[in-house]
């Protein structure tokens, strides 16, 4: 695998291409974490002709230190807490609850922003492929894993570009594949592997999800 790729478009029609040929059941859906993940997803799912959803993690930060991640939530049910951390720095149980609350309608906000008002899919018995632009900790999308298999879904597959060894070997972890591109070493951050990574917008998302779901309804996939 050449890098770096030229952007996540490219790095998702090579993802999608590596995809294709593993021959995935006709349910497959592939659910991508925001924002810099729907790109990668969209092509994939293009290729793959599936639908595609998201599934919105939020990084929950330290207060007044907001850049310091004391854990990450997903959903209303997936909840991540570094009590080291968060014992360390002495933060008080109402102030964790405070940002959790806050993150948490965050995630209802922007799941509603980017579906459009519609319902989540189901996920239950189908074959879900979590795909991100990248990983370097896999800390995020280990919460994303966590989160989608509490929907049970028959096989759950994390589906990247390019990851760290460590992350990759996480994630073999988490899922019942991993399936990356490349595993650069050493590996410092997800950026250094693409020529453009830009950081996509709410609008970006919202208009490839938007895209996704009239191909949806054109080919008839659900």
């Amino acid at each position: 695998m050449q890098l770096p790729f030229r952007n996540r478009e490219e790095a998702g029609r090579l993802l999608g291409t590596e995809l294709a040929d593993r021959k995935l059941p006709a349910d497959t859906i592939v659910v991508a974490l925001p924002r810099g993940g729907v790109p990668v997803g969209l092509a994939v799912a293009s290729i793959l002709h599936a639908p595609l959803d998201v599934v919105v993690v939020r990084k929950l930060g330290v207060p007044r230190q907001p850049e310091l991640a004391m854990g990450a939530i997903a959903g209303e049910t997936v909840q991540v807490l570094d009590q080291r951390l968060i014992r360390d720095l002495r933060i008080a149980r109402e102030d964790v609850d405070a940002v959790v609350a806050r993150e948490r309608a965050e995630i209802v906000r922007r799941e509603k922003l980017y579906r459009g008002g519609g319902p989540a899919p189901d996920l239950r018995g189908r074959t879900v492929l979590l795909v991100d632009d990248g990983l370097a900790t896999g800390s995020t999308m280990a919460v994303a894993a966590r989160y989608v298999r509490g929907f049970h879904p028959r096989q759950l597959i994390v589906a990247v570009p390019v990851a760290s060894s460590q992350a990759a070997t996480r994630m073999s972890e988490e899922a019942d594949r991993c399936v990356c591109l490349a595993r650069p070493d050493p590996f410092e951050a997800v950026g250094q592997w693409y020529v453009d990574f830009h950081q996509v917008s709410d609008a970006e998302v919202q208009s490839m999800l938007a895209e996704s779901r009239r191909r949806a309804v054109t080919s008839g996939a659900a």
